[in-house]
């Protein structure tokens, strides 16, 4: 067979593409598509660099380091020159006493979240989406946004200013009103309720941006319809504005539910004091205390390591429960 005909049978059998650059048509449209959107939304690529970066950074890049929950880890000895030990750091992690202790409190905690908190931004949109009148709805907002923009430590310092026994405002007018001064925060009995009023009070406000973005995605047409039909306010939020907004509810819960054993620490850990430290103790501050004070970065490191384990199972759970019962889900 000649040259010519060789070449013939070449460029019948093998496509351009793959011929010229080593790669088919389909992969080089492709490569084209994304380099003329990239020109196109540059703009918005942009936009999103910073959030890309932060969770290469901060999400990604430290996922290298779940490996120091296998190994003694020596500064000396650097991350990878320290000596594997395998298991050893989950097998004493979960035999300690203290995990019991601080799974129950770190559970009951996220528990009074789930039951008080979540709900409230909720609430509050649904009761925001119901004034009329646009400066009173817009002063509201802005009242219940403020907290979100103040430290714990703000908080917490309010807190004691308030709630102090003897010297606190509240105390104050109980002791000249004839009571018995209330010991608020060394109490343990009440120690999850406080937390969890003042997580309502700093974050709830500012929770209900994303339920009053959902809101304004229901068709109004339906209100009118169901005011034609005789249906008061009531029975349209039932109806209708919590049927509007029910994905977004799911999404959110499914989403917390990843964070269940994600309670706070700095909230706790200014909170804390001998009286309360029985309920007060959670996976966040045992990290601080035995990683961070004592050294023990690979003991701490496998706490983090069952934190996102059971996080990851807890959403996975979730998401098809939601599927199965007809809900869009988180994926």
């Amino acid at each position: 067979m000649g040259s010519s005909e060789t070449e013939a049978v070449r460029g019948t059998n093998v496509p351009a593409g793959l011929r010229k650059n080593g790669a088919g048509p389909k992969t080089n449209g492709f490569i084209k598509e994304w380099a003329v959107a990239l020109r196109r939304d540059k703009g918005l690529y942009l936009l999103a660099a910073p959030g890309l970066l932060f969770f290469l950074v901060f999400k990604y890049f430290p996922i290298w380091g779940l490996a120091l929950a296998f190994k003694d880890y020596s500064p000396w000895s650097g991350f990878w020159g320290s000596e594997w030990v395998g298991f050893k750091y989950f097998q004493e992690f979960f035999s300690n006493p203290d995990f019991w202790i601080l799974f129950r409190n770190t559970m009951g905690i996220s528990f009074m979240n789930i039951l008080f908190f979540f709900p409230m931004p909720i609430v509050l949109a649904l009761l925001l989406n119901e004034v009329r009148v646009l400066f009173f709805k817009k002063f509201v907002q802005t009242v219940i946004y403020l907290p979100h923009f103040l430290s714990w430590v703000v908080i917490v310092g309010i807190c004691f200013l308030l709630l102090s026994q003897g010297t606190g405002v509240v105390n104050q007018l109980i002791t000249e009103s004839g009571g018995k001064s209330i010991a608020f925060l060394t109490n343990p009995d009440g120690f999850w309720l406080m937390l969890t009023a003042q997580s309502i009070w700093k974050e709830a406000g500012w929770g209900t941006i994303i339920f009053l973005a959902a809101l304004t995605a229901i068709n109004q047409e339906l209100y009118e319809a169901a005011q034609i039909d005789g249906a008061n306010r009531w029975k349209q939020m039932l109806n209708i504005t919590l049927p509007g907004i029910r994905s977004t509810i799911i999404v959110l819960f499914i989403l917390r539910l990843g964070q269940v054993l994600e309670v706070g620490f700095e909230q706790i850990y200014l909170m804390a004091s001998a009286p309360v430290s029985s309920v007060a103790d959670v996976f966040d501050t045992y990290v601080y205390r035995v990683g961070i004070l004592n050294g023990r970065f690979g003991y701490a490191t496998v706490v983090g390591v069952f934190k996102s384990v059971v996080g990851l199972i807890l959403v996975v759970a979730a998401n098809r429960l939601a599927k199965r019962f007809g809900e869009e889900g988180l994926y």
